[in-house]
């Protein structure tokens, strides 16, 4: 049983890397801040303002 709980971990850590939510959670630790809507709008805008600011080549 511990066999399968450690694999449902594991997936659920993965799918909160690609949903963002384990970065946004970095991003409050980093910045000393507290969930909020503010703070994941904050977050998501200079995410995707990074993605598109890198020059994409060929």
């Amino acid at each position: 049983m511990s066999r399968l709980r450690r694999c449902g971990r594991l997936i659920a850590a993965l799918l909160r890397e690609l949903a963002d939510e384990a970065a946004y959670r970095r991003y409050l630790e980093a910045h000393g801040r507290a969930h909020s809507g503010r703070e994941w709008r904050r977050f998501s805008e200079e995410r995707l303002r990074a993605k598109y600011a890198r020059a994409k080549c060929c």
